[in-house]
């Protein structure tokens, strides 16, 4: 039975655009290989960290919603592991609210960037009281 997951990976800042694509595809490839399906890939790009990691103070940041057996998140957190180019790394399972909080908020986001934006309204100047003289 397939479960849906989240996976949350902090790369090193030092990686290049096309880096950076390559470790994702890799990460994608392997779900994909292992009869998992991927729902959802979002960039958060470069973000400061909390605290310094392996003496890192940003990280590339990248999520990933998957579903799959759950025997394959063991192999994918081995992977993250192994790869040098990973500082940190989060696989949690996703229950009923989750996923549905996860589809609505991709939603919302398709939504947002759909919708033309508008220009902020500015008030029209304030007119200086006439002053009355009695």
């Amino acid at each position: 039975m397939l479960k849906q997951y989240e996976t949350v990976f902090i790369a090193t800042p030092v990686l290049s655009e096309q880096q950076m694509k390559e470790a994702v595809a890799k990460y994608t490839k392997l779900i994909t290989d292992n009869g998992g399906e991927v729902v959802s890939e979002e960039n958060w790009g470069l973000r400061q960290l909390a605290y310094p990691i392996q003496h890192k103070t940003s990280g590339f940041y990248y999520l990933i919603q998957f579903k799959s057996e759950p025997t394959f998140v063991e192999t994918l957190e081995t992977q993250y592991f192994r790869d040098e180019r990973i500082i940190r790394f989060l696989t949690v399972a996703l229950d009923k609210n989750a996923v549905a909080y996860a589809e609505k908020r991709r939603e919302n986001k398709k939504k947002a960037a759909a919708a033309p934006k508008e220009e902020p309204v500015q008030a029209p100047a304030e007119q200086p009281a006439e002053e009355e003289n009695a």
